[in-house]
């Protein structure tokens, strides 16, 4: 975002029409003009706001923009009040209800309601906190209706950490640590599993399953204090404590 058009215009139709943006420039148009702050280093836009530059998509009600030392030197965009984005240069796209899009850190935190992150094959969702720090390769995820889904596995729980690797130009997951007191639960393959707490390590493709452990496979639920399962070889174990034992159910059919 090196230079900076700002159009004040009560018709956004008329701006469509009759102006048009040049590549390497910024456009941005709202119904409710702007305010500049000047010893704060930051700009209010309100009402309507539409941001189209060459790395950014984003439109909200209310987008406060910071800036370095000049009012083209954008380092940093905090948008409210149902917020979209797409970001073709980052790989992207988005929603909810508070935005903050860290452009020279390279940060992206997303809060509310219905929150949603997509990044290349990988989908994040909450009804709280979605955050991704792309050059420290983490991710983030808190809240109710908390999910991470991608080609390979489906997981829902209360908070999801993870870290990611660049793989031909994509981000792909690399680790996990999921935690949700009232049960986790991922689906991989054929195979559901529950638990307080999971552990995944692509490397050694493992998933590590603690407390109140269940693994559904076909007719098989087993449950334990403990379960392991690796993804390559497609097999699992399930242990317990000394107070406990494993317990296995096979249910019966018909065919």
């Amino acid at each position: 975002m090196n230079k900076l058009i700002i159009f004040f215009l009560t018709s956004l139709f008329i701006c469509s029409t009759s102006l048009s943006r040049n590549a390497g420039e910024t456009e941005i148009t709202t119904e409710d003009g702007i305010e500049v702050f000047q010893e704060e280093k930051y700009y209010l836009l309100k009402k309507n706001v539409k941001i189209l530059s060459d790395e950014l998509e984003l439109s909200g009600q209310i987008v406060k923009v910071f800036f370095e030392e000049g009012l083209y030197d954008i380092k940093k965009l905090i948008a409210t009040d149902t917020v979209y984005f797409k970001s073709d240069e980052y790989n992207m796209s988005g929603k909810g209800n508070y935005v903050d899009f860290d452009i020279k850190n390279q940060k992206i935190i997303i809060n509310g309601i219905n929150s949603e992150l997509y990044l290349e094959n990988t989908e994040m969702m909450s009804d709280g906190k979605i955050m991704v720090d792309n050059l420290n390769s983490s991710f983030f995820i808190n809240g109710n209706n908390s999910k991470l889904i991608s080609d390979k596995i489906f997981i829902t729980g209360e908070k999801i950490n993870g870290s990611f690797e660049i793989i031909n130009g994509k981000r792909d997951v690399a680790s996990l640590i999921v935690e949700d007191d009232k049960l986790l639960n991922i689906k991989t393959n054929n195979i559901l599993m529950y638990a307080k707490k999971a552990v995944y390590d692509k490397k050694k493709s493992i998933i590590e399953l603690f407390e109140d452990v269940k693994i559904n496979r076909g007719s098989e639920i087993i449950t334990g204090d403990y379960g392991i399962l690796d993804m390559k070889k497609d097999s699992y174990k399930v242990l317990s404590n000394k107070s406990n034992k494993v317990k296995a159910i096979i249910i019966g059919s018909n065919e």
